[in-house]
């Protein structure tokens, strides 16, 4: 692999910035300014079919100049400052795409006195962890905190050996052992440019390790006074993985790096964090505080202490998706139609169509749109029957819910069955269902032989911006429960005592169905205004376990 060197000297046109006080004599005592600052960069991986670098981001800079003790490099991406002796260093680049960056570099010379440098920097990165963004943030805006009721919730091993075979070696924290840093709350939220993340509440730990680089007691927990960047938005941004923990220890291969000195409470002067595992509910990270010590950090969705249910089983491994990226009609590969009228069993007043006006792919979204026809309604059904199916697992769909009186969106599941046993006997799932009548309300059900229609086995909960904000709902299937959640809080769980075909016909394939209904029985009195209300998808997602 090529790499090619610019050079950037000092030639006629470049300023230099001099803390001096005599334009002809830098020499001030014993203080002398630096000068004749020169530097160069090297961008990974540049040939002539990649001018740009071979996408992993990576530059390496070497700087030079006359009576100087050290170099400041400022790279212009929103990350922390770095500081070398002799001038060389590397800089990962992590937004995604061609970028051209402004780096500023600092020969700091006696007494503070400093000449600078700015160069602009054009590379080229591709990496990016769209699932983890999507776990971090819930699709918007997601909360965290200590999982301080996990032994090894925190853990220490050294950094200077295959961490496969010394994580938490050292030391594993038991449950609730450093009692006050359990307030910090962590919020992880998607933005237009990617991501931040911002603590909130509670102060930061200092362990004994880092102690003594600030001056205080171990072990202890401090303010903002003693740690400034506790607090405030920090900008995240994601790189590859390279420690000898990815390539040793199977870990997820990404990092995430905070700007502005970010951190989560547990403070060792580092902002980058290498993601071991991520999933709806858990992250854990690992830190390396300095050559000798690398930390390991858990945290998980669900504050300690407050979950009033979870759920069984915790499916991980993403087995099938549509996140809806390619305009134009959903993708034939992974949806067909339900297609005309009939009431559809519930006295339903719409008739359902394949047409662009009633179902199509935009702006990273599928969008279920119910119109008014004259006097009648149409809309879309669209359903993975015959195409994909599956038992057991977990399935998130975000979604923003449509505005309109006589409106019944829903988000279910029927068994593959259905063409055979007919139905309740295949089973039927209904992640989410709202009424445009009753506008907040969202509920989830299940039919089986006991108990359908008006079934028993069902639950609601209120979401006040459902047709304003995206929100993650979801079911989690498992061989003896089925739990239904919003945003991954759980709010019913269906678990008989006795599981026969009357009450459990959950053990065989279920197809995914999304429709937007008018009227019948949930969806009530159709406003005599209406004229037409969309439904938003922005993914649907299945996981499951993968042995």
């Amino acid at each position: 692999m090529k790499s090619i060197t610019y050079l950037i000297a000092l030639l006629l046109g470049v300023q230099l910035i001099f803390s001096g006080c005599d334009d002809n004599n830098y020499e001030l005592g014993q203080l002398v300014t630096p000068s004749n600052v020169e530097v160069s960069y090297e961008i990974v991986g540049v040939d002539s079919e990649n001018p740009y670098g071979d996408g992993t981001g990576v530059v390496n800079f070497t700087a030079s100049a006359d009576n100087e003790i050290t170099f400041n490099y400022s790279f212009g991406d929103g990350k922390d400052d770095k500081i070398d002796a002799d001038g060389t260093i590397s800089h990962q680049f992590s937004k995604t795409g061609i970028v051209t960056y402004n780096v500023t570099v600092s020969a700091i010379g006696t007494g503070g006195l400093s000449a600078s440098k700015t160069i602009q920097v054009e590379v080229y990165s591709s990496f990016s962890d769209d699932e983890a963004l999507e776990l971090l943030t819930g699709g918007s805006s997601k909360t965290w905190y200590w999982a301080a009721d996990e032994e090894g919730h925190i853990g220490l091993g050294p950094n200077f050996e295959d961490p496969a075979k010394t994580y938490d070696q050292w030391y594993s924290a038991a449950a609730w052992e450093k009692t006050c840093m359990y307030d910090a709350v962590f919020v992880f939220t998607k933005t237009d440019d990617g991501m931040t993340f911002e603590q909130t509440a509670g102060s930061a730990f200092v362990p004994g390790t880092y102690a003594g680089t600030l001056g205080v007691t171990g072990d202890l927990c401090y303010g903002d006074d003693v740690v400034p960047s506790l607090y405030g938005v920090k900008n995240v941004s994601f790189s590859p993985a390279s420690s000898i923990a990815t390539v040793d220890g199977g870990y997820r291969g990404t990092s995430m790096s905070f700007s502005d000195e970010g951190f989560m409470c547990w403070y060792v002067g580092q902002s980058e964090f290498e993601i071991i595992e991520v999933t709806a509910t858990t992250l854990k990270v690992r830190i390396e505080e300095d050559e000798t010590y690398a930390w390991y950090q858990t945290l998980t969705s669900i504050e300690p202490g407050t979950e009033t249910a979870g759920v069984d089983v915790e499916y991980t491994d993403l087995v099938w998706s549509d996140e809806f990226e390619t305009a134009g009609a959903p993708d034939a590969s992974n949806w067909n139609y339900d297609l005309g009228a009939g009431g559809w069993g519930n006295g339903e007043s719409q008739t359902y169509t394949s047409n662009t006006e009633n179902v199509s792919v935009s702006d990273g979204t599928l969008k279920i749109t119910a119109k008014a026809d004259g006097s009648s309604y149409t809309s879309a059904r669209l359903k993975t029957q015959d195409l994909f199916a599956f038992t057991y697992g977990r399935v998130d769909v975000r979604a923003k819910l449509p505005v309109g009186g006589g409106t019944w969106p829903a988000i279910w599941m029927l068994g593959s069955s259905i063409t055979t046993a007919g139905w309740p006997a295949c089973g039927e799932m209904d992640i989410m269902e709202a009424i445009g009548n009753n506008p907040g309300y969202v509920q989830c059900a299940l039919h089986t032989p006991s108990s359908s229609g008006a079934t028993v086995n069902m639950a609601s909960t209120t979401v006040s911006d459902s047709s304003d904000e995206f929100h993650i709902y979801s079911v989690n299937w498992s061989p003896d429960e089925i739990s239904f959640l919003v945003d991954d809080e759980v709010y019913y769980t269906y678990a008989p005592d006795t599981k026969d075909a009357d009450t459990w016909p959950f053990d065989a394939n279920q197809f995914i169905i999304l429709n937007v209904a008018m009227g019948g029985s949930l969806g009530g009195e159709i406003d005599a205004s209406f004229t037409e209300a969309t439904m938003e998808i922005d993914y649907v997602r299945v996981y499951q376990n993968i042995d």
